[in-house]
């Protein structure tokens, strides 16, 4: 059927050369066709590879289908065969942006299974790099969503603080993306000397250029432009579909293990937990901006208060947790991670299971894009933090 027979149609009687009458059927909307647009999977060289079916009507997504799977590699299944202290370099790397949270969960985890006293001092020098980790993590979603609608100066400014921060964490645990510096019962070794002030002066320097990244990029006509009321996600619906992080609390609701159940020493200081009012793409960025503002606060906090001492208790030769199973969540930079570790009295674990906050993540996705127009989409998912190590645990 041609165009004409679908939509448009010459009036009868119409001379050559007169002027042409078209007849519009319908309710004046043009058909379109429905198409199946794939979105990846994207090359491991990139945030990994992850891929998402849109179903299109023109424009429109009508629906939006994550797909995952592409690299799972099985570290719930490999710590079965670990013992209780090379856990950590397992999961360190599921999601890369957030090595030493990720290894701290599981610190918890077997601490409460074995009822293991940790030193003062180290639990304060895991929250001072537990905070920095939160801020290496921020810095690389804020220059990479800029990139995603178009802007690049960002990511040069988000790299300059990185650089930094990384030389500074590098100084203690000696790695840059995967530390290991966690061990059951407190820290592999000591903050070198001077770190402590060099953690003071960085802070101060992070702070003084924060303000670059409000103008340059909340302040800008375009970012607005393209974030403002585009994907606004109820309160509600978040809750229910168990998103944390940034993502739910742009929603308004000021949800953070580090308040609502503290670990460590976070119950002696204050956390401030920002949130959004809409919900959208926009306040998903804003309050991803603004945790950095708040780590800053509680790196100032803890730099008053890490007492001398040892940082670890002493191990035995052979670490065997007592039989049974405990559940620790902590507030990973993009949202809570739990660890549900159970033993059958042996030295490794019987079962680790992870509840990473990027799978949870990914379920708002088919709820924001539906819908919307393919440019917002692009929007939409660069605004929900993820990283795909996380999903495919």
């Amino acid at each position: 059927m041609s165009d004409l027979d679908t939509k448009e149609r010459i009036q009868p009687g119409t001379a050559p050369g007169e002027d042409v009458a078209f007849e519009i059927h319908g309710d004046g909307d043009f058909p379109t066709a429905d198409m199946s647009l794939s979105i990846g999977p994207a090359h491991p060289a990139t945030h990994g590879v992850f891929r998402i079916v849109l179903e299109m009507d023109g424009e429109r997504v009508r629906e939006a289908r994550p797909v995952i799977g592409y690299m799972h590699r099985g570290f719930e299944k490999l710590a079965e065969y670990r013992d209780y202290r090379q856990i950590k370099a397992l999961v360190n790397r599921h999601d890369w942006l957030s090595g030493f949270s990720n290894e701290l969960g599981v610190a918890l985890a077997v601490e409460k299974m074995m009822e293991m006293e940790v030193p003062d001092r180290a639990q304060w020098i895991r929250m001072l790099i537990a905070e920095w980790n939160r801020i290496l993590n921020h810095l690389m979603f804020i220059g990479s969503y800029a990139i995603e609608l178009g802007a690049i100066t960002p990511m040069f400014y988000a790299f300059r603080e990185r650089e930094d921060i990384q030389h500074l964490l590098e100084s203690a645990t000696g790695g840059r993306l995967h530390f290991t510096y966690n061990q059951p019962g407190g820290l592999k070794i000591d903050l070198p000397k001077g770190f402590l002030r060099e953690s003071q002066r960085l802070s101060t320097v992070v702070r003084e250029r924060l303000p670059d990244y409000f103008d340059l990029v909340l302040g800008n006509e375009i970012f607005q432009g393209r974030t403002k009321g585009i994907g606004p996600l109820p309160s509600d619906v978040a809750l229910s579909i168990g998103v944390t992080g940034p993502t739910l609390q742009a929603t308004g609701v000021a949800e953070d293990p580090r308040v609502t159940e503290p670990y460590l020493k976070y119950g002696e200081i204050d956390v401030p937990v920002p949130v959004g009012e809409n919900g959208d793409s926009f306040d998903r960025f804003s309050c991803l901006l603004r945790r950095i503002q708040a780590s800053l606060d509680i790196i100032d906090q803890v730099h008053d208060h890490v007492p001398p001492g040892p940082v670890n208790s002493k191990l035995p030769k052979m670490v065997k947790a007592p039989e049974g199973a405990t559940y620790v969540r902590t507030e990973n930079p993009l949202g809570q991670l739990g660890y549900w570790l159970e033993s059958d009295g042996g030295r490794t674990p019987w079962r680790l299971k992870m509840r990473t906050p990027s799978f949870s993540n990914v379920q708002a996705i088919p709820y924001l894009m539906e819908g919307v127009l393919l440019p917002d989409a692009i929007s939409i998912l660069g605004s929900v933090f993820f990283v795909v190590g996380d999903i495919d645990r």
